[in-house]
Parts: structure tokens; C-alpha cells; sequence
């Protein structure tokens, strides 16, 4: 034990002497203690989740989580419920669980693009009901469970780019009514299911390039949709066919109407298609017809050859001179005009003929009754001439 200062000792023994220092130390000891007590029971009673992950950036005024580039195998624990922004991007995570994200319910920008993710739990968004924008681009995703994106009904911008996707469910689609971005490229896509796109009602911007489109029957269906979705402004990349060959490199836009003959010949669809049209055409009048580089609208019908139609899948056939499809119901809107305009002219003339009939019989008659009461009276003259002469002979 160490020897103590004999001058301290000494300071010591008339302090001790003195009550009103000794309780002013006492006092003095007593609060130090009760700080360090309230400081321990705060640390104690603060929860792990005010505190932000290990490695992550945390931004109390943005509420912006940022855990880019971390080597994350898994989602980072302790996030903040108040969380708006979670960055995940460029980690090693490989696939998400059931409520993979249920200590952040206010989440509203989720972006897990750049990791490798292969499977999703269908209930990982359960709670999310403030998600807006989702990344889940650059990943190995091969399908997206139909469950999956039916908790978030206020998502606005879903990007899919770089996965394996070989297609959408349909039923996804109730809960993309207020999509208004779509990335799709760079996946295995070779059609749409076509309840899908009927329910991208709200959808402005869509990217379908990069996917190995068959442009067949099936496909004619995406092509009246793509049509109308353009004339009513929205945007869109390309969607170059893959198959089969004569097809390959070709943009489906593009290619006219007339080389699917084959297929059209086998349905009436096409017919209640290009009514749909029509309809689509009258109820969208007055909007804009989107950016130049876009090409002539169409309507948006069934399809016959939507996913789903039953169709068989048949080779488009060779047209020499193909015509562009609303050149074609421009053709059929004049010759209806003109074949009514001429209906009506002989309907005209048929009435005219028949007045003029019913006339000329109505003359014919009084004329020949006439002419028989003429007949009438020069007979009595004719009797009346007769009989004088003999009575002037008798005489």
C-alpha cells in the first residue's frame, strides 16, 4: 500500500474537523454518484435500434441509411424504425427472408441492387406499406413470386434490370396500379402476360430491352399494347425480336401487321382487337402522342395472341406489301363512309322510284278513266244523232 502524502494527511485532519466541508464533500460525492447511476440506467434503458449498424452511415436529419459496399451477407440489424432511405447496394447478400424489413415500416427508398440475390421470400416486403422505390437490379433473380409485391400497394418505380427472369406473374399486377417506372432489361424475357399490362394503368416509363423477344403469335398481344401505351405518351426502348429468324434484329414496333397474316387468319380476336382499338382510339382523343421518336398508336385490344390465348404458336408469314395498321382502319373508316353515303343515295332513290311510281299510276289511272268517260258521252251523242233522222222518216 503506498504511503500518503504527510501534508495531505495533515489537510485531511482539519477538514475532518470542519462539518460544513465534510458535508459539502458528502453532498459533492452523493451527486457524482447519482450522474454516473443516471447515465448507466439511460445506456441501459436507450434500445439497440436508436443506434446505427456497424460500418453503416446514418443520417438523422435525411433519415438515409447507407450501408453501400459493406460486404453484408445479410440485412444489417439495430436500424432505426424512423428509417426512410435503406442504400444496400455492392454486398454479398445472397437472399432475403419473411419480413426481412420489419423493423423499418416507414421505409420508403429500398435499393438491393449489385448483391446476389437468388430468391426472395414471398412475405419479404410484409409491412412495407410506404415503399416507393425498389432496386433489385444486377442480382440472379429467375422469378418473382406472385405474392411477392402484394403488401406494397404505393410502389411508383421498380427496377429489375440484369436478372434471370423468364417472366411476370399477372397477378402481380393488382398492386402495380401506380407504377409509373418499369425496368425490365437485360433479362429472359420472350413475353408479357398480358393481365399484366392491363393493369399498368398509371406506368409513364417502361424499358424492355435486352430480353430475347419471339415475335409469333404470342406476341401480338404486347404489340396493340405497346401501341396504345405509346399514344398516350408513355415511353419506351426497344423490344427487338430474337426469333425466329426471318424476324431477328427486327424492332416489334416496326414491324407491320400484315406479316402476322397467318396468325390473324386463325382467330376472330383480330377483328374484336381492332374494334378495341377504335374504342381506345375515341376515349384517348385529346391526349399527347408522346415523343417524336415514338411510333404511330394503336389500340389496345384482347390479342389473340396475348399469353393465354390457347393459340398455337405459328411462323409469321411474308407480306410483299405490308401496310401499316392504321392506314388499314383509316382504309375501312372511308369505306364505311363511302358504302353509307351510297346506301344512302340508293335508299333515296328507292324512295324517289316509289313516289314516282305510285304518281305515274295514279295519272294512268285518272287518265283511263277519262278516256272512258269520254268514250261514255260521245256513245249517247252518238244515239241521240240515230234516232232523229227515223223519226223524221216516219214523218
Amino acid at each position: 500500500m503506498p504511503k500518503l502524502d504527510s501534508s495531505w494527511m495533515a489537510n485531511c485532519k482539519i477538514n475532518c474537523k470542519n462539518p460544513e466541508a465534510t458535508q459539502a464533500a458528502s453532498r459533492a460525492l452523493t451527486g457524482l454518484l447519482t450522474a454516473v447511476a443516471v447515465c448507466i440506467l439511460l445506456f441501459l434503458l436507450i434500445p439497440p435500434s436508436l443506434s446505427c449498424p456497424k460500418g453503416c452511415v446514418c443520417d438523422g436529419r435525411t433519415k438515409v441509411v447507407d450501408c453501400r459496399g459493406r460486404g453484408l451477407y445479410d440485412i444489417p440489424r439495430h436500424l432505426h424504425p424512423d428509417t426512410l432511405e435503406l442504400q444496400l447496394q455492392d454486398n454479398r447478400i445472397r437472399g432475403l427472408g419473411s419480413m426481412a424489413f420489419r423493423d423499418t415500416p416507414l421505409l420508403r427508398v429500398l435499393d438491393l441492387s449489385n448483391n446476389s440475390i437468388t430468391s426472395l421470400s414471398p412475405s419479404t416486403l410484409l409491412g412495407l406499406r410506404s415503399l416507393q422505390r425498389l432496386s433489385l437490379a444486377n442480382n440472379g433473380l429467375r422469378e418473382l413470386d406472385r405474392r411477392l409485391l402484394g403488401p406494397v400497394r404505393s410502389l411508383s418505380h421498380l427496377d429489375l434490370t440484369n436478372n434471370s427472369l423468364t417472366g411476370l406473374p399477372g397477378a402481380a399486377g393488382e398492386s402495380l396500379r401506380n407504377l409509373t417506372h418499369l425496368r425490365l432489361a437485360h433479362n429472359r424475357l420472350q413475353r408479357l402476360d398480358k393481365p399484366l399490362l392491363d393493369n399498368l394503368e398509371s406506368l409513364v416509363h417502361l424499358s424492355l430491352r435486352g430480353n430475347p423477344w419471339r415475335c409469333d403469335c404470342q406476341v401480338i398481344g404486347l404489340k396493340l399494347w405497346l401501341e396504345t401505351f405509346l399514344f398516350k405518351g408513355g415511353v419506351v426502348d426497344e423490344v427487338s425480336c430474337t426469333q425466329p429468324e426471318d424476324m431477328k434484329d427486327r424492332d416489334l414496333q416496326l414491324v407491320p401487321y400484315q406479316l402476322f397474316h397467318a396468325c390473324m387468319t386463325t382467330s376472330y380476336n383480330y377483328l374484336f382487337a381492332n374494334i378495341h382499338h377504335l374504342e381506345s382510339e375515341r376515349s384517348t382523343r385529346g391526349h399527347t402522342h408522346g415523343n417524336g421518336h415514338l411510333h404511330s398508336p394503336m389500340g389496345m385490344g384482347e390479342g389473340f395472341g396475348g399469353v393465354g390465348s390457347g393459340l398455337p404458336e405459328c411462323e409469321p408469314k411474308q407480306r410483299p406489301r405490308p401496310v401499316n395498321l392504321r392506314h388499314a382502319i383509316a382504309t375501312v373508316i372511308v369505306t364505311g363512309v363511302v358504302c353509307g353515303i351510297v346506301l344512302m343515295m340508293m335508299l333515296a332513290a328507292a324512295v324517289y322510284g316509289c313516289a314516282y311510281a305510285a304518281l305515274m299510276a295514279k295519272y294512268q289511272r285518272e287518265l283511263k278513266k277519262s278516256e272512258e268517260s269520254k268514250k261514255d258521252q260521245g256513245g249517247d251523242q252518238a244515239k241521240a244523232g240515230g234516232k232523229e233522222p227515223l223519226e223524221n222518216a216516219v214523218a
